[in-house]
């Protein structure tokens, strides 16, 4: 008998194969745009949801690397029903695990983007009911990305979270610094208070 049993085709199929793979948690991007005409909230779009790994990468791979985006552009990546800025309500006492690249380190950039988001949807923090989202911001003298969490009073989660970081992207000439969303609202750039660095 020659022609194979529907039975033995079927259980030759890796099933594996054919099912995506569902991350813990739905995770939307999120682009911003400077135009000094339009309010702060008005520059921001809301790109696209995924909750699998196949999704993830469809849309890490359409979308520009951060070393094309022009200056004045910032990527962010959520939990789904969190907007990515200071006021809302899963951030507003939150604060933000965050490094400084000089601009002409473009691979480095998108490396660490790129580690970064796989880190954060992979949850492989201790403590990742506390992480809300990663963000980078493209600017004129450096790049930022940070990697925010919603309750800047938890010590023991954002030092494990801070020490967990520095490990995963193995940042040795990379310092981190701990602001609260708080601080950052009335400081500005570089002048932000930092309550822990690494």
């Amino acid at each position: 008998d020659l022609q194979p049993s529907l039975n033995r085709v079927l259980s030759s199929i890796d099933y594996d194969l054919c099912f995506k793979h569902p991350l813990e948690h739905t995770w939307t991007l999120w682009h911003w745009e400077n135009d000094r005409a339009k309010a702060w909230s008005d520059m921001l779009s809301d790109v696209t949801s995924f909750n699998t790994v196949e999704d993830f990468f469809s849309v890490y791979y359409f979308i520009k690397p951060p070393s094309d985006l022009k200056v004045f552009n910032d990527y962010m990546v959520f939990k789904h029903g969190i907007r990515p800025m200071w006021e809302d309500d899963v951030n507003k006492d939150g604060g933000r695990w965050v490094m400084f690249l000089d601009k002409d380190s473009k691979e480095l950039v998108d490396k660490l983007w790129h580690d970064l988001l796989l880190c954060t949807i992979g949850e492989c923090f201790e403590y990742s009911e506390q992480i809300c989202g990663a963000v980078i911001n493209v600017r004129n003298k450096a790049s930022k990305i940070s990697l925010w969490t919603k309750d800047s009073r938890n010590e023991q989660a954002i030092l494990a979270i801070g020490q967990k970081m520095k490990q995963l992207l193995q940042l040795s000439e990379v310092e981190l610094q701990y602001q609260i969303h708080k601080d950052a609202m009335v400081q500005a750039g570089p002048n932000v208070n930092a309550i822990y660095k690494m």
